[in-house]
């Protein structure tokens, strides 16, 4: 049973919301169909609330000291960007966690873990601001502020309809401006960055509690105009898989490192030379992987979706596991994410993955497997 819930649960129940238990919260999975939240994504609009996910401000003068040795990614970058995603790794180079870090300038950074994680990288950023030293502090904003997410092709007429002004919609890709006024909603955001994890263009919107409320509200009342839907955790999981993005406790967790999970975000253009895993990290890529992530397709007749543990055979020859596995409305058959054998790693190839007893047959894809309908500016 899930021991938190997001704040504005009650809204969420009011505009009619299904709940289910994600990483220890009580958050919405769908408002009727996960299929229609998915396309509406897509094609128009979705707007989901994210609030089981961690919020936390590193502060004091030694914050970017802090970060930058517990992040393998450069961080040098002007307030008001987005440096990531990146992760913060243990001796081995596993993921502790993938985190968005935000650039607040003279007042720190506002870093943004998985649900699952937030106390773990609340007290591993505790631990090492001791051991270094340092003049910073982090606290846990996650009960104070919500977290929203806008996102789809028709995201910027949204944001206008909201009342955002004109430098909002004007964001590239990464960047984000603080304190702003959405005056449809008569409500302040404390943050609206240019962002989101679909694939799509959009935007995502941190506020207190009580702005989000007016947030909220307004938007349930706008969605309709543009054939947008409220959405849940049920399609996002869905939009993720589609594009190939990857979910802590699933594709990584702290055996797994980078380089197996081919996710170069985390460190490009290169590990540096002196943070907290960036040795063994290094030492990965010169030695490769025996395993790689990638991706699954079945046929369009099968009826079953891959889940997390079913094995993935060759002629046979058992050569990995699924790790998460959901249905693509849009290409109308069910996608998986995977690891397995570096050897057996040829996109294309025909393998067969058991599932309760039976095997059925899938192809091996690099993603994205679906093309975005929209691509936020750069």
């Amino acid at each position: 049973m899930a021991k938190l819930r997001i704040p504005l649960y009650d809204v969420h129940k009011e505009l009619g919301a299904q709940f289910g238990e994600f990483a220890g919260w009580e958050a919405p999975i769908n408002y009727g169909s996960v299929i229609e939240e998915h396309l509406a994504v897509r094609h128009s609009l979705g707007f989901f609330d994210l609030s089981h996910m961690g919020r936390l401000v590193l502060s004091g003068a030694d914050a970017t000291r802090v970060l930058d040795y517990l992040v393998p990614r450069d961080i040098s970058s002007e307030e008001g960007m987005m440096v990531g995603p990146t992760a913060m790794l243990n001796e081995n180079a596993g993921f502790r966690d993938d985190i968005m870090p935000y650039n607040l300038g003279n007042d720190g950074w506002l870093i943004v873990p998985n649900a699952a994680n937030r106390e773990k990288i609340l007290s591993h950023i505790e631990e090492w601001i001791g051991r270094l030293k340092a003049a910073a502090r982090i606290e846990d904003k996650t009960f104070d502020w919500v977290l929203f997410a806008v996102q789809g092709p028709r995201s910027v007429e949204f944001m206008k309809m909201m009342g955002a002004p004109s430098d909002v919609l004007e964001l590239s890709a990464m960047r984000f401006l603080r304190n702003v006024e959405l005056g449809a909603a008569k409500a302040r955001a404390l943050i609206v960055s240019r962002s989101g994890w679909t694939g799509e263009d959009g935007f995502e919107i941190i506020a207190e509690v009580g702005e989000g409320e007016k947030i909220l509200r307004k938007a349930a009342e706008l969605l309709p105009r543009l054939n947008g839907k409220l959405c849940g955790l049920g399609a996002r999981d869905s939009l993720r898989m589609e594009v190939g993005f990857v979910l802590y406790g699933h594709e990584i967790d702290e055996t797994i490192n980078p380089v197996e999970a081919r996710y170069w975000w985390v460190f490009q253009p290169g590990p540096k030379e002196n943070c907290l895993g960036c040795r063994a990290l290094r030492e990965a890529l010169r030695r490769g992987a025996d395993r790689v992530r990638v991706g699954l397709r079945l046929g369009k007749k099968s009826r079953i979706v891959p889940r997390q543990g079913d094995k993935i055979y060759i002629e046979g020859v058992e050569i990995g596991y699924v790790t998460s596995g959901a249905y693509s409305p849009i290409l109308r058959r069910s996608l998986a994410q995977a690891y397995i054998d570096a050897r057996h790693a040829l996109m294309g190839m025909s393998v067969m993955v058991e599932r309760r007893g039976k095997l059925h047959k899938a192809k091996i894809i690099d993603f994205p497997a679906v093309t975005p309908s929209s691509h936020p500016p750069t």
